[in-house]
């Protein structure tokens, strides 16, 4: 059986195109799912992601056990409100999920975790709380609505009230705060996102989803589907759980070292084998492809180097560079001229550092040729 967000209805009204994501009937796009691409890039535009999932945890321990459960160091987080993005593991270093944890107060923290991976999560975070005496709370009475562009934030605070509206204009980046929307709607504000763009990912009560949704959409705020939303984060160098990392991939192979802190004295989740697989040498590494001529990269093409075979992760047609790029796993060392192979056709492509874009704007060098 598939769910549906409460904004399903809202959805089709606008003509979206419905797909199954992750076991959710989802909108991929509205009509130009390159259109909504640029409306993000250049103005704003908003995602209903409510298939995402909040986790409240609360106790004592709660901070004892997010250091224990997840790869980089919470410890990080000394303001209320700061979030930070994190990989928790198995232990083999496998990435079981990526996630957002954002600190409240010393015995509340909240986790959103992504949709496909909800119920391993929550079993997950529910065997390895019981010995912290964490309190694990999933809040399905929460929707969750993404509105990211360079005009995202100043179309959001027009609809604000005065004192939520000062406070989230100073709110810094990778930080949330608790307020108030139109009419008094209960507001928990993030100023984060997964396109590569400013903006802010909004909770709400379902029972006000819609009604905020409409009042975005009155604003000048573009819907956009999942569609846009994967070209975006792919343009912006964001993993995609599933496609791009999963259980039978650590940190170090997923470009994602930078989540990871081997502080002394922290014994979490996955960290002996994670020092393990560096001590030895990592023997696949994540990086960044582009193709010059016409084609377009996809997912489980074969990647050829001179170190052996890869393959490729996330590919597709980049809108704001007009071309295919592409994250891929390959062996380690030096890989020489790299050749994908598309329909038994070997093509040249350039590898690349990733984001391919940053702020809006090509990175040098990328869509050069």
């Amino acid at each position: 059986m598939t769910d549906k967000t409460v904004l399903n209805a809202t959805h089709r009204e606008l003509g979206a195109r419905m797909v199954d994501f992750g076991g959710w009937d989802m909108p991929i796009s509205y009509g130009s799912q390159i259109d909504e691409h640029h409306a993000v890039r250049n103005d704003a535009g908003m995602f209903d992601v409510s298939h995402m999932t909040v986790v409240d945890l609360t106790g004592e321990r709660t901070r004892d056990f997010l250091r224990h459960l997840v790869a980089n160091n919470v410890d990080k987080l000394t303001k209320s409100g700061k979030a930070l993005y994190t990989c928790m593991l198995n232990e083999e270093g496998g990435v079981i999920d990526d996630l957002i944890i954002y600190f409240l107060r010393e015995d509340f923290f909240r986790l959103v975790v992504n949709a496909a991976t909800r119920v391993k999560d929550l079993a997950w975070i529910e065997k390895q709380a019981v010995a912290f005496g964490v309190s694990v709370r999933e809040r399905p009475e929460f929707s969750m609505i993404a509105v990211q562009g360079p005009n995202a934030r100043e179309k959001v605070l027009g609809l604000l009230p005065e004192d939520t509206r000062e406070l989230a204009g100073k709110l810094g980046k990778f930080a949330a705060l608790e307020g108030e929307g139109p009419d008094g709607m209960p507001l928990f504000i993030a100023r984060t996102g997964y396109t590569g763009e400013d903006g802010f990912e909004i909770v709400v009560p379902e029972s006000r989803a819609v009604e905020l949704w409409k009042a975005l959409h009155a604003a000048g705020v573009a819907p956009a589907g999942l569609g846009a939303r994967d070209t975006l984060r792919l343009e912006a160098g964001m993993n995609l759980y599933g496609q791009d990392m999963d259980e039978t991939v650590s940190p170090w192979e997923a470009a994602l070292a930078w989540t990871v802190s081997l502080d002394e004295g922290r014994d979490f989740i996955g960290r002996a084998a994670l020092e393990s697989q560096k001590a030895a040498g990592v023997p696949r590494v994540m990086v960044g492809l582009v193709l010059d001529e016409k084609g377009v990269l996809r997912h489980g093409q074969k990647v050829l180097t001179a170190q052996g075979e890869g393959e490729i992760l996330s590919g597709t047609f980049a809108p704001t560079l007009n071309r295919a790029v592409a994250f891929a796993r390959i062996p380690a060392g030096e890989p020489g001229d790299v050749r994908v192979d598309i329909r038994g056709r070997e093509v040249p492509v350039r590898l690349v550092k990733f984001p391919f874009v940053r702020d809006g704007k090509p990175q040098p060098g990328i869509a050069d040729a």
